[in-house]
């Protein structure tokens, strides 16, 4: 179809009669095919305005600048395929196709694909996305946990084929090395982000003691790039999953001045992936030398503990009363206490008679006698009463005697000997407590519960026995059993 130019209609002309007549149809086709050819494939730069996507899955926005607006269209098998999806506001540079709408007399294009237009646009993007995350509180330091002091498992989410693997393993074996579970995704592209994500729920819907272990800690890691090589791990998908994770994780995406929105939600920041391999572990020979060092000083305090319990048990041991002293001096006290029984009734009955003989002197024949009858009467009853005294006085002090003989022989040496144990004695009588003064041929005195032994100590780890010329008594002064006379044993 043709169209000619009404612009001027010809002088002849007195009516619009000879003008061709067309459809509304056939003109909106018309210019349907002409924007079209004309056109082609464009790109324009704009400013994303009233962006909708309707319930079939198109997105229908309105570009703009600052003099004009233009409706666009992405269809739904395109919307898959964007690595951003469209916000107000953004500023893009859309590629597609100039058509018009003959329903509603409007051009639009239809955007097959779109890029931000500028780093700067990115960069308001990803303050914009981080500012709507913090306020939701997924980077509140409350959320952090804290990192497994020497995991069994470590979960890696990073590319199998890059060097990033390669430099943590290396890392770990250098350090400490693990188990590792990598779980290979792409780091960067179309469908990297859904891949991350997907692998950070999936190491955390591993079971425990499962076919597949669970990983006691997470790294996702990346090599170094630009902005847009990176913006996967700015994804919202993405850092949703990492602070939802329950296993602890480290992030380390790019080199030490890359910053992604995965850092704030992770556990821990790591500058480089080798840095987050250091991290992850401690160097186990470190370990080693630290496990060393606690050793010793705990050889160390056990050693003072027991010698300041040695020194305290020897003081404690200075202060027990001999016992053979204590036994003499009761001796001494009961000898002290037996005389006096035995001489007071004298003494009492020759005083009475020297009273009764002055009293005689003074009085007549009849009255004496009266009064010697009296007086014999008298004696008899203080005598009578006497004994008894004495008998009650010598029973209490026997009981007496008998609880403090009874409580000294429960501290006696001799004691401990009938339970099975020997005191062993040097030469000079002092005792032996320690195997470190037992030199190669000094002469021992074992006291067993029947007798002495004589001992002489050997060079091997047994002993050699020497017995005595001259038969030794006992403690108690009583002569050694026949059945052990001449029978001696080892100490050990």
């Amino acid at each position: 179809m043709c169209f000619q130019s009404m612009a001027k209609p010809p002088s002849n002309m007195t009516s619009n009669q000879n003008v061709p007549e067309f459809s509304v149809s056939e003109v909106s086709a018309a210019l349907k095919r002409t924007v079209e050819e004309a056109f082609g494939y464009v790109r324009i730069r704009g400013e994303i305005s009233q962006p909708k996507v309707a319930a079939s899955g198109h997105c229908y926005l309105r570009l703009k600048d600052d003099n004009a607006v233009i409706d666009g269209i992405i269809w739904r098998g395109s919307m898959s395929r964007l690595a951003h999806k469209p916000e107000e506001g953004m500023e893009i540079l859309a590629s597609g196709r100039l058509t018009t709408y003959p329903g509603r007399s409007t051009y639009q294009i239809i955007i097959d694909s779109f890029e931000l237009a500028g780093e700067g646009a990115l960069l308001k993007l990803l303050e914009d996305r981080r500012k709507q995350l913090t306020a939701e509180g997924l980077f509140a330091e409350e959320r952090k946990k804290p990192l497994p002091r020497l995991p069994e498992i470590i979960g890696v989410v990073t590319s199998p084929t890059g060097a990033v693997i390669r430099d943590i393993l290396h890392r770990l074996s250098d350090r400490f090395p693990r188990r590792v579970l990598l779980w290979p995704v792409r780091v960067q592209g179309e469908g990297a982000k859904d891949e991350i994500a997907n692998a950070i729920d999936g190491f955390n819907a591993l079971k425990p003691g499962g076919p597949i272990p669970r990983p006691d800690l997470i790294i996702v890691a990346r090599g170094g790039g630009s902005l847009e090589d990176l913006w996967a791990f700015n994804e919202e998908n993405v850092v949703r999953a990492a602070a939802a994770s329950v296993i602890p994780l480290i992030s380390a995406v790019g080199h030490e001045t890359d910053t992604t929105l995965i850092d704030f939600a992770s556990d821990r920041r790591a500058p480089t992936p080798t840095a987050a391999a250091e991290m992850a572990v401690p160097v186990r020979l470190e370990l080693i030398a630290q496990v060393d060092e606690n050793g010793v000083r705990l050889g160390q305090s056990v050693n003072r503990l027991l010698s300041e319990s040695h020194l305290h048990v020897k003081g404690l041991s200075r202060g027990l009363p001999n016992l053979a002293q204590l036994v003499e001096q009761k001796q001494q006290d009961i000898d002290g206490l037996s005389d006096r029984l035995e001489s007071g009734p004298k003494r009492l009955l020759a005083a009475k008679g020297q009273e009764l003989a002055v009293a005689a002197t003074g009085l007549k024949p009849a009255r004496i006698k009266l009064d010697v009858e009296r007086y014999k009467k008298s004696l008899a009853d203080w005598s009578k009463r006497l004994d008894i005294a004495l008998g009650r006085s010598t029973e209490r002090a026997g009981e007496k005697l008998e609880g403090l003989v009874a409580r000294l022989e429960s501290i006696s040496p001799k004691r401990v000997l009938e339970r099975g144990y020997a005191l062993v004695t040097d030469v000079q009588g002092a005792p032996v407590t320690v195997a470190a003064g037992a030199s190669p041929g000094s002469n021992w005195q074992v006291d067993f519960q029947d007798g002495p032994v004589g001992v002489t100590v050997g060079s091997g780890a047994g002993f050699s026995t020497k017995t005595k010329t001259k038969k030794p008594q006992s403690r108690s002064g009583s002569q050694p059993n026949s059945q052990t006379g001449n029978r001696q044993g080892s100490l050990l």
